[in-house]
Protein backbone atom coordinates (compact mmCIF):
# COMPACT_ATOMS: atom_id res chain seq x y z
CA UNK A 1 0.00 0.00 0.00
CA UNK A 2 1.13 3.79 -0.88
CA UNK A 3 1.19 6.58 2.05
CA UNK A 4 -0.12 9.65 1.61
CA UNK A 5 3.17 11.21 0.69
CA UNK A 6 4.32 8.56 -1.85
CA UNK A 7 0.73 8.48 -3.84
CA UNK A 8 1.14 12.45 -4.14
CA UNK A 9 4.30 12.08 -5.58
CA UNK A 10 3.47 9.25 -7.89
CA UNK A 11 0.29 11.63 -8.71
CA UNK A 12 2.40 14.17 -9.96
CA UNK A 13 5.57 12.19 -11.47
CA UNK A 14 2.08 11.14 -13.95
CA UNK A 15 1.06 14.26 -15.01
CA UNK A 16 4.78 15.84 -15.68
CA UNK A 17 4.65 20.07 -15.52
CA UNK A 18 4.77 22.42 -18.23
CA UNK A 19 8.89 22.22 -18.74
CA UNK A 20 8.40 18.30 -19.17
CA UNK A 21 6.41 18.27 -22.07
CA UNK A 22 8.84 15.59 -23.59
CA UNK A 23 8.37 13.05 -21.00
CA UNK A 24 4.87 13.46 -21.12
CA UNK A 25 5.19 13.06 -24.55
CA UNK A 26 6.85 10.07 -24.46
CA UNK A 27 4.46 8.41 -21.83
CA UNK A 28 1.85 9.40 -23.69
CA UNK A 29 3.15 7.28 -26.89
CA UNK A 30 3.59 4.69 -24.29
CA UNK A 31 0.08 4.48 -23.36
CA UNK A 32 -0.93 4.48 -26.95
CA UNK A 33 1.61 1.89 -27.73
CA UNK A 34 0.40 -0.43 -24.84
CA UNK A 35 -3.24 0.06 -26.09
CA UNK A 36 -3.08 -0.67 -29.46
CA UNK A 37 -0.58 -3.79 -28.64
CA UNK A 38 -3.04 -5.21 -26.53
CA UNK A 39 -6.40 -3.96 -28.43
CA UNK A 40 -4.35 -6.11 -31.61
CA UNK A 41 -4.41 -8.84 -29.48
CA UNK A 42 -8.07 -8.80 -28.48
CA UNK A 43 -8.94 -8.27 -32.02
CA UNK A 44 -6.75 -10.97 -33.53
CA UNK A 45 -6.94 -13.67 -30.83
CA UNK A 46 -11.03 -13.00 -30.52
CA UNK A 47 -11.50 -13.41 -34.41
CA UNK A 48 -9.05 -16.52 -34.66
CA UNK A 49 -10.91 -17.92 -31.33
CA UNK A 50 -14.59 -17.39 -33.23
CA UNK A 51 -13.40 -18.46 -36.80
CA UNK A 52 -11.86 -22.11 -34.75
CA UNK A 53 -15.11 -22.17 -32.88
CA UNK A 54 -17.31 -21.10 -35.33
CA UNK A 55 -16.02 -23.91 -37.85
CA UNK A 56 -16.78 -26.46 -34.73
CA UNK A 57 -19.81 -25.50 -34.15
CA UNK A 58 -21.20 -25.55 -37.85
CA UNK A 59 -18.98 -28.96 -38.99
CA UNK A 60 -21.05 -30.49 -35.69
CA UNK A 61 -24.35 -28.65 -36.34
CA UNK A 62 -24.46 -31.16 -40.03
CA UNK A 63 -21.71 -33.71 -39.39
CA UNK A 64 -21.78 -34.44 -35.51
CA UNK A 65 -18.42 -34.08 -32.99
CA UNK A 66 -17.91 -37.94 -35.12
CA UNK A 67 -18.99 -40.10 -37.29
CA UNK A 68 -19.19 -44.03 -37.07
CA UNK A 69 -18.33 -45.00 -40.93
CA UNK A 70 -19.39 -48.49 -42.28
CA UNK A 71 -16.70 -50.42 -44.25
CA UNK A 72 -17.93 -50.67 -48.13
CA UNK A 73 -20.69 -47.82 -47.34
CA UNK A 74 -23.42 -49.74 -45.75
CA UNK A 75 -24.08 -50.60 -42.16
CA UNK A 76 -26.05 -53.55 -41.44
CA UNK A 77 -27.75 -54.07 -38.37
CA UNK A 78 -27.50 -50.09 -37.64
CA UNK A 79 -30.28 -49.81 -35.30
CA UNK A 80 -28.53 -51.97 -32.64
CA UNK A 81 -25.39 -49.68 -33.41
CA UNK A 82 -27.31 -46.96 -32.93
CA UNK A 83 -28.87 -47.95 -29.62
CA UNK A 84 -25.66 -48.72 -28.37
CA UNK A 85 -23.83 -45.06 -29.35
CA UNK A 86 -27.01 -43.55 -27.87
CA UNK A 87 -26.01 -45.32 -24.53
CA UNK A 88 -22.57 -44.70 -24.29
CA UNK A 89 -22.04 -42.06 -21.47
CA UNK A 90 -20.76 -38.49 -22.68
CA UNK A 91 -23.20 -38.96 -25.76
CA UNK A 92 -25.49 -36.06 -26.32
CA UNK A 93 -27.58 -37.37 -29.67
CA UNK A 94 -26.87 -40.21 -32.76
CA UNK A 95 -28.69 -40.06 -36.07
CA UNK A 96 -28.32 -42.51 -38.68
CA UNK A 97 -27.50 -40.56 -41.62
CA UNK A 98 -26.66 -41.40 -45.87
CA UNK A 99 -23.58 -39.59 -47.64
CA UNK A 100 -23.22 -40.15 -51.42
CA UNK A 101 -21.35 -37.40 -53.97
CA UNK A 102 -23.20 -37.53 -56.86
CA UNK A 103 -23.78 -35.34 -59.99
CA UNK A 104 -27.06 -32.97 -60.16
CA UNK A 105 -29.05 -30.97 -64.00
CA UNK A 106 -30.65 -28.14 -64.10
CA UNK A 107 -31.45 -26.51 -67.20
CA UNK A 108 -28.33 -27.27 -68.52
CA UNK A 109 -25.54 -27.10 -66.00
CA UNK A 110 -24.04 -29.94 -64.22
CA UNK A 111 -22.69 -29.90 -61.11
CA UNK A 112 -20.86 -31.93 -58.18
CA UNK A 113 -22.77 -32.53 -55.24
CA UNK A 114 -23.52 -34.31 -51.81
CA UNK A 115 -26.86 -35.77 -51.47
CA UNK A 116 -27.65 -36.54 -47.64
CA UNK A 117 -30.40 -38.48 -46.48
CA UNK A 118 -31.43 -37.29 -42.85
CA UNK A 119 -34.14 -38.37 -40.05
CA UNK A 120 -37.00 -36.40 -39.81
CA UNK A 121 -35.98 -34.70 -36.75
CA UNK A 122 -32.13 -33.88 -38.56
CA UNK A 123 -34.24 -32.19 -41.23
CA UNK A 124 -36.54 -30.25 -38.97
CA UNK A 125 -33.58 -29.24 -37.39
CA UNK A 126 -32.51 -26.77 -40.23
CA UNK A 127 -35.39 -24.57 -39.79
CA UNK A 128 -33.56 -22.03 -38.43
CA UNK A 129 -30.98 -21.91 -41.52
CA UNK A 130 -33.79 -21.80 -44.31
CA UNK A 131 -33.74 -18.96 -46.30
CA UNK A 132 -36.62 -19.42 -48.99
CA UNK A 133 -38.99 -22.31 -48.89
CA UNK A 134 -40.59 -24.44 -46.32
CA UNK A 135 -38.62 -26.98 -44.64
CA UNK A 136 -42.18 -29.07 -43.34
CA UNK A 137 -42.47 -30.30 -46.79
CA UNK A 138 -39.25 -31.99 -47.14
CA UNK A 139 -40.95 -35.31 -45.94
CA UNK A 140 -40.85 -38.86 -47.39
CA UNK A 141 -42.15 -39.57 -51.00
CA UNK A 142 -42.86 -36.28 -51.40
CA UNK A 143 -40.26 -35.46 -54.13
CA UNK A 144 -38.92 -32.38 -52.27
CA UNK A 145 -35.36 -31.68 -51.61
CA UNK A 146 -33.56 -28.91 -49.84
CA UNK A 147 -30.13 -27.62 -51.33
CA UNK A 148 -27.61 -24.94 -50.55
CA UNK A 149 -27.96 -21.38 -50.98
CA UNK A 150 -24.56 -21.03 -53.16
CA UNK A 151 -25.86 -24.56 -55.32
CA UNK A 152 -29.14 -22.86 -55.74
CA UNK A 153 -26.93 -19.93 -57.18
CA UNK A 154 -24.62 -21.72 -58.95
CA UNK A 155 -27.51 -23.44 -61.13
CA UNK A 156 -30.10 -20.97 -60.98
CA UNK A 157 -32.61 -22.78 -59.34
CA UNK A 158 -35.21 -21.50 -57.53
CA UNK A 159 -38.03 -23.28 -54.84
CA UNK A 160 -40.68 -24.92 -57.12
CA UNK A 161 -38.03 -25.52 -59.96
CA UNK A 162 -36.89 -29.33 -61.09
CA UNK A 163 -33.23 -30.93 -60.40
CA UNK A 164 -32.38 -33.59 -61.54
CA UNK A 165 -29.74 -35.77 -59.40
CA UNK A 166 -27.65 -38.71 -61.28
CA UNK A 167 -26.10 -41.24 -59.67
CA UNK A 168 -23.76 -43.28 -62.39
CA UNK A 169 -24.29 -46.60 -60.22
CA UNK A 170 -27.59 -47.80 -61.55
CA UNK A 171 -29.69 -50.90 -61.60
CA UNK A 172 -27.99 -53.55 -63.69
CA UNK A 173 -29.99 -54.93 -66.92
CA UNK A 174 -29.35 -57.30 -69.78
CA UNK A 175 -27.55 -53.87 -71.72
CA UNK A 176 -25.46 -52.81 -69.27
CA UNK A 177 -25.75 -50.24 -65.95
CA UNK A 178 -28.27 -47.86 -66.55
CA UNK A 179 -27.94 -44.41 -64.56
CA UNK A 180 -30.37 -43.70 -62.68
CA UNK A 181 -31.50 -39.69 -62.75
CA UNK A 182 -34.60 -38.51 -60.55
CA UNK A 183 -36.26 -35.66 -60.58
CA UNK A 184 -36.68 -33.73 -57.30
CA UNK A 185 -38.32 -30.59 -56.71
CA UNK A 186 -36.69 -27.74 -54.84
CA UNK A 187 -38.47 -27.35 -51.28
CA UNK A 188 -36.40 -25.57 -49.62
CA UNK A 189 -32.90 -23.14 -49.76
CA UNK A 190 -30.91 -23.28 -46.65
CA UNK A 191 -27.65 -21.34 -45.98
CA UNK A 192 -25.85 -23.10 -43.16
CA UNK A 193 -22.61 -20.55 -43.27
CA UNK A 194 -20.09 -23.01 -44.48
CA UNK A 195 -19.27 -21.96 -48.02
CA UNK A 196 -18.59 -25.82 -49.14
CA UNK A 197 -21.60 -26.98 -47.59
CA UNK A 198 -24.04 -24.30 -49.27
CA UNK A 199 -22.64 -25.06 -52.28
CA UNK A 200 -22.64 -29.01 -52.69
CA UNK A 201 -25.19 -30.30 -49.98
CA UNK A 202 -28.38 -31.58 -51.22
CA UNK A 203 -30.57 -32.69 -48.11
CA UNK A 204 -33.61 -35.31 -48.89
CA UNK A 205 -35.39 -37.79 -46.38
CA UNK A 206 -33.55 -40.95 -45.95
CA UNK A 207 -36.12 -43.57 -47.23
CA UNK A 208 -35.45 -41.05 -50.34
CA UNK A 209 -32.21 -41.67 -50.23
CA UNK A 210 -31.95 -45.52 -50.20
CA UNK A 211 -34.15 -45.91 -52.97
CA UNK A 212 -32.01 -43.02 -54.99
CA UNK A 213 -29.09 -45.09 -54.36
CA UNK A 214 -30.45 -48.64 -53.57
CA UNK A 215 -29.84 -49.08 -50.22
CA UNK A 216 -32.74 -51.02 -49.13
CA UNK A 217 -32.72 -50.59 -45.37
CA UNK A 218 -29.21 -49.53 -44.87
CA UNK A 219 -27.53 -46.48 -44.14
CA UNK A 220 -23.54 -45.58 -44.43
CA UNK A 221 -22.96 -43.02 -41.24
CA UNK A 222 -24.04 -42.29 -37.63
CA UNK A 223 -23.38 -39.23 -36.59
CA UNK A 224 -22.57 -38.48 -33.03
CA UNK A 225 -22.85 -35.49 -30.76
CA UNK A 226 -20.67 -35.52 -27.79
CA UNK A 227 -20.39 -33.12 -24.46
CA UNK A 228 -17.18 -32.51 -24.74
CA UNK A 229 -16.12 -32.30 -28.51
CA UNK A 230 -11.73 -32.02 -27.69
CA UNK A 231 -12.30 -35.41 -25.70
CA UNK A 232 -14.39 -37.32 -28.12
CA UNK A 233 -11.72 -40.25 -28.42
CA UNK A 234 -11.96 -41.21 -25.25
CA UNK A 235 -16.10 -40.71 -24.78
CA UNK A 236 -16.44 -43.26 -28.04
CA UNK A 237 -13.35 -45.61 -27.20
CA UNK A 238 -16.09 -48.34 -25.86
CA UNK A 239 -17.71 -47.93 -28.74
CA UNK A 240 -14.88 -48.77 -31.42
CA UNK A 241 -13.99 -52.08 -29.73
CA UNK A 242 -17.32 -53.55 -30.77
CA UNK A 243 -16.99 -52.16 -34.60
CA UNK A 244 -13.86 -53.76 -35.65
CA UNK A 245 -14.11 -55.17 -38.96
CA UNK A 246 -17.55 -53.55 -39.19
CA UNK A 247 -17.14 -49.92 -39.27
CA UNK A 248 -14.77 -46.93 -38.38
CA UNK A 249 -15.20 -43.71 -35.88
CA UNK A 250 -13.56 -40.72 -37.01
CA UNK A 251 -13.88 -37.47 -35.36
CA UNK A 252 -13.81 -33.93 -36.29
CA UNK A 253 -9.91 -34.01 -35.28
CA UNK A 254 -9.53 -36.39 -37.73
CA UNK A 255 -11.36 -35.58 -40.75
CA UNK A 256 -10.68 -31.72 -40.37
CA UNK A 257 -6.77 -32.60 -39.10
CA UNK A 258 -5.22 -30.43 -41.70
CA UNK A 259 -7.88 -27.29 -41.62
CA UNK A 260 -7.68 -27.38 -37.23
CA UNK A 261 -4.34 -27.96 -36.63
CA UNK A 262 -2.98 -25.37 -38.83
CA UNK A 263 -5.66 -22.91 -37.09
CA UNK A 264 -3.98 -23.98 -33.92
CA UNK A 265 -0.57 -23.20 -34.92
CA UNK A 266 -1.20 -19.83 -36.56
CA UNK A 267 -3.38 -19.14 -33.56
CA UNK A 268 0.08 -20.06 -31.42
CA UNK A 269 2.46 -17.96 -33.48
CA UNK A 270 0.03 -15.20 -33.93
CA UNK A 271 0.15 -14.61 -30.08
CA UNK A 272 3.46 -15.30 -29.70
CA UNK A 273 4.25 -12.55 -32.49
CA UNK A 274 1.89 -10.08 -31.19
CA UNK A 275 3.27 -10.39 -27.73
CA UNK A 276 6.43 -8.75 -28.65
CA UNK A 277 3.94 -5.69 -29.50
CA UNK A 278 3.60 -5.57 -25.70
CA UNK A 279 7.03 -6.15 -24.90
CA UNK A 280 8.10 -3.15 -27.52
CA UNK A 281 5.53 -1.14 -25.78
CA UNK A 282 7.14 -1.95 -22.20
CA UNK A 283 10.51 -0.59 -23.66
CA UNK A 284 8.33 2.76 -24.31
CA UNK A 285 7.21 3.07 -20.35
CA UNK A 286 11.33 1.80 -19.73
CA UNK A 287 12.78 5.30 -21.82
CA UNK A 288 9.88 7.20 -20.05
CA UNK A 289 10.65 6.43 -16.49
CA UNK A 290 14.00 6.60 -17.42
CA UNK A 291 13.86 9.79 -18.47
CA UNK A 292 11.64 10.91 -15.34
CA UNK A 293 14.34 9.77 -12.97
CA UNK A 294 17.20 11.95 -14.76
CA UNK A 295 14.97 14.74 -15.02
CA UNK A 296 14.15 14.32 -11.44
CA UNK A 297 17.61 13.31 -10.08
CA UNK A 298 17.67 16.97 -7.83
CA UNK A 299 14.28 15.79 -6.63
CA UNK A 300 14.97 12.32 -5.12
CA UNK A 301 17.92 13.52 -3.31
CA UNK A 302 16.02 16.80 -1.94
CA UNK A 303 13.12 13.74 -0.97
CA UNK A 304 15.95 11.53 0.52
CA UNK A 305 17.78 14.04 2.65
CA UNK A 306 14.25 14.57 4.03
CA UNK A 307 13.46 11.26 5.07
CA UNK A 308 12.20 9.37 2.11
CA UNK A 309 13.65 5.77 2.03
CA UNK A 310 14.72 3.63 -0.55
CA UNK A 311 11.87 1.52 -0.36
CA UNK A 312 9.52 4.55 -0.84
CA UNK A 313 10.96 5.69 -3.89
CA UNK A 314 10.80 2.67 -5.74
CA UNK A 315 7.58 2.59 -4.93
CA UNK A 316 6.38 5.85 -6.50
CA UNK A 317 8.21 4.58 -9.40
CA UNK A 318 6.73 1.41 -9.51
CA UNK A 319 3.38 2.84 -9.21
CA UNK A 320 4.06 5.76 -11.85
CA UNK A 321 4.96 2.91 -14.85
CA UNK A 322 2.77 0.42 -13.67
CA UNK A 323 -0.18 2.82 -13.89
CA UNK A 324 0.68 3.92 -17.66
CA UNK A 325 1.02 0.05 -18.31
CA UNK A 326 -2.40 -0.07 -16.62
CA UNK A 327 -3.69 2.88 -18.23
CA UNK A 328 -2.66 1.48 -21.88
CA UNK A 329 -3.96 -1.71 -21.22
CA UNK A 330 -7.82 -1.22 -20.24
CA UNK A 331 -7.82 1.62 -23.07
CA UNK A 332 -6.79 -1.59 -25.49
CA UNK A 333 -9.04 -3.73 -24.10
CA UNK A 334 -12.03 -1.01 -24.97
CA UNK A 335 -10.43 -0.42 -28.30
CA UNK A 336 -9.92 -4.13 -28.93
CA UNK A 337 -13.77 -4.67 -28.00
CA UNK A 338 -15.16 -1.62 -30.12
CA UNK A 339 -13.17 -2.63 -33.18
CA UNK A 340 -14.75 -6.39 -32.70
CA UNK A 341 -18.36 -4.69 -32.22
CA UNK A 342 -17.84 -2.86 -35.81
CA UNK A 343 -15.77 -5.96 -37.30
CA UNK A 344 -18.11 -6.36 -39.98
CA UNK A 345 -18.82 -2.68 -41.13
CA UNK A 346 -14.61 -2.07 -40.87
CA UNK A 347 -13.90 -5.20 -43.15
CA UNK A 348 -16.72 -3.91 -45.75
CA UNK A 349 -15.34 0.01 -45.40
CA UNK A 350 -11.84 -1.59 -46.34
CA UNK A 351 -13.11 -3.80 -49.09
CA UNK A 352 -14.79 -1.00 -50.77
CA UNK A 353 -11.91 1.28 -50.19
CA UNK A 354 -9.14 -0.94 -51.96
CA UNK A 355 -11.78 -2.30 -54.36
CA UNK A 356 -10.42 -5.88 -52.82
CA UNK A 357 -12.67 -8.64 -51.43
CA UNK A 358 -11.14 -8.96 -47.84
CA UNK A 359 -13.14 -11.46 -46.76
CA UNK A 360 -13.59 -14.05 -49.70
CA UNK A 361 -16.33 -17.32 -48.34
CA UNK A 362 -14.58 -19.32 -51.26
CA UNK A 363 -11.59 -19.29 -49.49
CA UNK A 364 -12.25 -18.84 -45.85
CA UNK A 365 -14.93 -21.14 -45.55
CA UNK A 366 -17.31 -19.19 -43.46
CA UNK A 367 -19.56 -16.52 -44.91
CA UNK A 368 -18.96 -13.73 -42.28
CA UNK A 369 -16.49 -12.39 -39.79
CA UNK A 370 -16.67 -14.91 -36.63
CA UNK A 371 -15.73 -13.74 -33.13
CA UNK A 372 -15.65 -15.38 -30.03
CA UNK A 373 -14.43 -13.76 -26.76
CA UNK A 374 -12.41 -16.19 -24.50
CA UNK A 375 -12.27 -14.77 -20.18
CA UNK A 376 -9.56 -16.69 -20.03
CA UNK A 377 -7.52 -14.93 -22.69
CA UNK A 378 -8.51 -11.67 -21.93
CA UNK A 379 -7.15 -12.24 -18.27
CA UNK A 380 -3.96 -13.49 -20.00
CA UNK A 381 -3.57 -10.60 -22.36
CA UNK A 382 -4.29 -8.11 -19.38
CA UNK A 383 -1.95 -9.95 -17.17
CA UNK A 384 0.54 -9.66 -20.40
CA UNK A 385 0.20 -5.89 -20.70
CA UNK A 386 0.25 -4.96 -16.77
CA UNK A 387 2.97 -7.66 -15.97
CA UNK A 388 5.26 -6.15 -19.00
CA UNK A 389 4.92 -2.78 -17.24
CA UNK A 390 5.58 -3.30 -14.23
CA UNK A 391 8.81 -5.25 -15.18
CA UNK A 392 9.77 -2.13 -17.55
CA UNK A 393 9.74 -0.63 -14.17
CA UNK A 394 12.19 -1.86 -12.22
CA UNK A 395 15.33 -0.11 -13.48
CA UNK A 396 14.20 2.68 -13.30
CA UNK A 397 12.50 2.52 -9.86
CA UNK A 398 15.75 0.88 -8.47
CA UNK A 399 17.65 3.48 -10.05
CA UNK A 400 16.00 6.16 -8.40
CA UNK A 401 16.21 4.36 -5.07
CA UNK A 402 19.61 3.72 -5.08
CA UNK A 403 20.31 8.12 -5.68
CA UNK A 404 22.91 9.10 -3.65
CA UNK A 405 22.01 12.49 -2.25
CA UNK A 406 25.32 13.83 -1.01
CA UNK A 407 26.90 13.35 -4.93
CA UNK A 408 24.07 14.81 -6.25
CA UNK A 409 23.67 17.93 -3.99
CA UNK A 410 27.29 18.32 -3.30
CA UNK A 411 27.14 21.76 -5.47
CA UNK A 412 24.26 23.13 -5.05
Amino acid sequence: MLTPFERMIAKRYLWPGKGEAFIALVAGISVGVVMLSVAMLVLVMSVMGGFRGEMLDKFAGLNGHAVVQAYGGKLDNWETTLEQVRSTEGVISASPLIEQPLLASFNGRAVAIFVRGHTAEDIADLGDKVLLGNIADIVPESGKVAIGSRLASNIGARVGDTITVINPQGRVTPFGTSIRQVGYEVGAIFEIGLYDFDETFVIMPMEDAQTLLLLGDTVGLIEVTVTDPDNVGEILEPVRDTLVGRAAIADWKEINSTLFEALEVERVAMFFVLSFMVLVASFNILSSLVMLVRAKTRDIAIMRTMGATRRSLLKIFVTTGTTIGTMGTLAGLALGFLLLYFRNPIVDGVAFLTGVEIWDPSVRFLTSLPVRVEPLEIIGITALGIGLSFLATLYPALKASNTDPVQVLRYE
